[in-house]
């Protein structure tokens, strides 16, 4: 069972916790996170880039010479993607690039990714994230105080408005909670700083 320190919003250490080993503490599996990141990205692209084919664009309604006598190659009109200003030939078409993974292999994707934080020793644990009102400069020294030596991702058990908005403006900084966590974002930020209700729920969610 993995155990890591415990910090306040001070960085003062305030003991250990013990993580459950069905969550954090499982084998790393590369496959299975390398999909489920591949479809993450899929699932991201808007799929809206077009290019007109040769019926599309304007023009070229006359053959531009008989068809034989000139010398010169058959043409049937100055719109063929040959011709400059003429259509695209083979181009992008606006298509929806989603498509979905097994709950199961997401399932282990995760894991995989947050055991990787506790092997990598880059998750920071906080007894409690929580502020009265919207404040960048609040999450800046809490971030500053903290082992954090990079990019960092602040989890919540639940959405927080009051930390979104003042992790917001800070670079390198991100936020998110556990109902919306992810495996790209777990990889992308270098540090994992989540709270304690935060692991409770991950544990409740995922074990």
């Amino acid at each position: 069972m993995p155990n890591v320190a415990m910090y306040n919003m001070s960085g003062e250490s305030v003991g250990t916790i013990d993580l459950s080993d069905v969550v954090f503490g499982q084998e790393i599996n590369k496959v299975a996170v390398h999909e489920v990141i591949k479809n993450y990205l899929a699932n991201q692209r808007q799929g809206t880039q077009s290019t007109k084919t040769r019926t599309e664009v304007s023009g070229g309604g006359k053959k531009p010479w008989r068809q034989k006598g000139t010398g010169r190659a058959r043409q049937g009109s100055t719109r063929a993607p040959q011709w400059t200003g003429g259509g695209v030939a083979l181009g992008p078409k606006p298509r929806d690039y989603r498509y979905t993974l097994n709950r199961k292999l997401r399932k282990i994707a995760l894991k995989s990714a947050l055991s990787s934080k506790v092997e990598d020793s880059t998750i920071v644990v906080v007894d409690n994230i929580e502020l009265e009102a919207i404040k960048t400069k609040a999450v800046a020294d809490m971030i500053a105080k903290l082992p954090v030596e990079g990019t960092a991702l602040i989890v919540t058990a639940d959405k927080n408005e009051n930390v979104y908005k003042s992790a917001k403006n800070i670079s390198g900084v991100d936020t998110t909670f556990v109902g919306q966590m992810n495996v790209y974002d777990l990889l992308k930020y270098e540090y994992m700083v989540v709270s304690k209700d935060a692991v409770a729920k991950i544990e409740e969610v995922y074990a």
